[in-house]
């Protein structure tokens, strides 16, 4: 199954978990929090912009050896540096405390109809196909609020941080002529095009290579979560186990687990192998990749030495920003497997429930 933020079923899932709490008892609180850290966050957006053009003048004044404009330049570096420091603490002391006080509801709200008309009880009789309901409770429930906040807010940072630097980059890369025979084509602002080519490039090549990582996770879940309920199980059942000698079937029933939990992670570590090679190589090259294409403008003496660093500065930003996919995927990857264990989980209470009442009236 392939990730994809977009796909419907998965955004209806989300959707589904996630819109009960924004709408709860509690649903001021969680709004007002949530507009106060997408404020810090713009906030953050208009610093980082605020320091790719204090570089411009930085990088100008060791060009034109200006002791008083360089000093000049480091009191304005500490003053936003400060600034930085400030809304970066508060962003995520503001997100984890939108975290568990999301999760503190989930939780409550989970348990609730977990017990409800002992469908705990019900899901053992009736449902065998839902796995550990304890570590959907206890560990998915965390991972989703986690996941849910983190990535909706790095997408939505992701996007301010995009058009920001955008206008930045096509404002200062100029127009590259390119010569075919007896005519030119001019290509306006064709930094920032490079940069789209290199992120949309990039971005596909990740899906490609990481797309197994989504099933691969979430069996990993399971396979986890089956080995440790077999360890909960043993302690819960020692002395019957004692009593009959039994400790080398339950041996060879852990090994049995184990092994799957050892064989799944050998391929989330290949998978993962070869998506580091490449995004590492990625992010690598993207470091000298701007200054390669501003190269020749800076050297034609069309730019000074402050406009070539804030343009490649500018194109690391637009980069990063674009590539948000690839920086992400495995967490996109985990958050599509919580969801869909969360969903199952949901359905199998639910349908458990309508059974016991159906029961009950027959």
């Amino acid at each position: 199954m392939m990730i994809n933020v977009h796909n419907r079923n998965f955004m209806q899932g989300m959707w589904q978990i996630t819109k009960a709490y924004w709408f709860s008892e509690e649903k001021w609180m969680a709004r007002a929090l949530l507009a106060v850290i997408v404020a810090l966050n713009l906030g953050q957006v208009y610093i980082l912009v605020l320091v790719n053009e204090w570089s411009n003048t930085f990088y100008n004044t060791l060009q034109n050896h200006d002791k008083d404009g360089f000093v000049s330049a480091i009191g304005t570096f500490c003053i936003l540096a400060v600034c930085h420091i400030i809304v970066a603490v508060y962003v995520l002391y503001m997100q984890q405390f939108l975290e568990i006080k999301w999760r503190r509801w989930l939780t409550e709200k989970y348990l609730q109809t977990w017990l409800h008309k002992r469908a705990y009880y019900q899901m053992q009789l009736l449902d065998n196909n839902t796995d550990n309901p304890d570590q959907r409770i206890s560990e998915d429930l965390n991972l989703f609020v986690n996941l849910t906040l983190g990535l909706s807010i790095g997408i939505l940072k992701a996007a301010v941080i995009l058009f920001s630097f955008m206008f930045i980059l096509w404002n200062l890369s100029g127009s590259l002529t390119i010569p075919i025979g007896q005519t030119e084509i001019v290509i306006p602002g064709y930094m920032f095009w490079v940069a789209i080519l290199y992120s949309v490039a990039g971005n596909w090549l990740t899906v490609k290579i990481g797309k197994p990582l989504v099933n691969l996770n979430f069996s990993q879940q399971r396979y986890e979560a089956d080995f440790r309920f077999s360890l909960i199980r043993l302690r819960e059942n020692s002395e019957s186990i004692a009593l009959y000698g039994g400790e080398v079937q339950e041996q060879a029933k852990l090994t049995e687990r184990f092994q799957m939990v050892f064989d799944n992670f050998k391929a989330v570590m290949l998978r993962q192998k070869k998506l580091t090679w490449f995004t590492s190589g990625y992010g690598q090259i993207a470091i000298i990749f701007p200054m390669v294409v501003a190269a020749p403008r800076y050297f034609s003496n069309q730019m000074q030495l402050g406009g070539f660093m804030q343009i490649s500065a500018a194109f690391g930003k637009v980069q990063d920003s674009l590539s948000f996919l690839i920086d992400s995927y495995s967490s996109l990857a985990q958050w599509q497997s919580v969801v869909k264990r969360l969903l199952g989980f949901s359905h199998a209470m639910h349908r458990v429930e309508n059974i016991a009442d159906q029961k009950v009236i027959g």
